[in-house]
């Protein structure tokens, strides 16, 4: 048996936040554990596993350090939360938008600093979509090991425009740096802060993409009753299997290549036309032949296997999003998906 932990000096952060949790008892902590995010669930359900056997003297004396804590006039808690609701108070929402988004989004004191915590792939895929002059200026700012990584990212042919560029650049004006910095902050930064921002709805909504069909159907229309606002903004922000119809060519045959081609056969028995055109157009004739063949000979497929393979589907896409593929925007624009 490890020995009982009987100094609260020897405890650290976590686990005298676990100690307490422990102590309160399953109640009060369970309306506790609602409150916080999942990672920092996990980092005390590992502390508590792992705490062992504490003293009633040291839980006595966290007891005393956590009131003192709270009752404390000069104990405070810093969240965006706060930081926004503090802002609005002050500032037009639109500014409070912008500032937030710039805070959200990767850390950095300056836009070229920020940019050097972007995923390589992420910035490639937005600078591809501007001209090579604007590209040469941002790799000249960057990170040497950073801009290295980003041009093998491009396309081969835009790539060496980029690089024709960089290699007869001249001082760049600073009138010309602000106004690239300007376009990066407005449309790149605070797109990817939007993306990367998290709440209670969105959170729902990724629950609600893995229900089954009957159940996703009972849970909205029963919230739709006690709060129909919240009910369709979970709807406008869940990702379904139809919402890959806006993916682009390269997009559809990325997530060709890592789906099972069974469960693609599966899911496109419950697709519509459009859906299913946009993935054969995508195939060679020959795959696009068998894939038809596959779904004929399976016959009638049963609902609840065609939304576990559609989810599959869905989960895998999300995937790709998450390692810098692709970029999840967050409304249900034409510009869903970012390459």
């Amino acid at each position: 048996m490890p020995p009982v932990k009987d100094d609260v000096r020897g405890l650290t952060g976590p686990e005298r936040a676990a100690a307490l949790l422990l102590a309160l008892g399953e109640d009060i902590s369970g309306e506790i554990f609602k409150r916080l995010d999942e990672d920092e669930i996990k980092e005390l359900s590992q502390q508590m596993a792992r705490l062992g056997s504490v003293s009633a003297t040291v839980v006595e004396r966290l007891f005393v350090d956590f009131a003192n804590a709270i009752s404390n006039p000069g104990s405070i808690v810093g969240t965006f939360e706060n930081t926004e609701r503090l802002l609005n108070r002050v500032l037009a929402p639109d500014r409070v938008e912008r500032i937030m988004d710039e805070i959200r989004g990767p850390a950095g004191r300056t836009m070229w600093d920020k940019l050097a915590n972007v995923n390589e792939t992420v910035l490639a895929n937005y600078l591809k979509n501007e001209y090579p002059q604007t590209v040469a200026v941002v790799l000249s700012k960057i990170r040497p090991e950073h801009a290295a990584r980003v041009l093998g990212a491009l396309p081969d042919e835009f790539g060496i425009e980029v690089i024709t560029r960089m290699l007869r650049m001249e001082a760049v004006q600073k009138e010309v740096l602000d106004k690239v910095e300007h376009t990066l902050r407005s449309e790149f930064m605070s797109n990817l802060a939007r993306t990367s921002r998290r709440d209670a709805h969105e959170m729902m909504a990724d629950i609600f993409n893995n229900l089954d069909r009957n159940a996703e159907t009972r849970f909205i229309t029963a919230l739709e009753e006690r709060s129909r606002e919240s009910a369709e903004r979970i709807k406008a922000l869940m990702f379904t299997f139809e919402d890959l119809s806006r993916l682009d060519p390269s997009g559809i045959q990325t997530l060709m290549r890592n789906v099972d081609k069974n469960k693609l056969a599966i899911a496109m028995k419950g697709a519509s036309e459009k859906l299913r055109d946009l993935f054969f157009s995508n195939m060679s004739e020959r795959a696009a032949k068998l894939l038809r063949e596959d779904m004929s000979a399976m016959g009638p497929v049963r609902l609840r296997d065609v939304d576990e393979a559609q989810s599959l589907i869905v989960a895998t896409a999300k995937d790709l999003a998450a390692k810098g593929e692709i970029l999840l925007a967050e409304n249900k624009g034409e510009d869903e998906l970012v390459y």
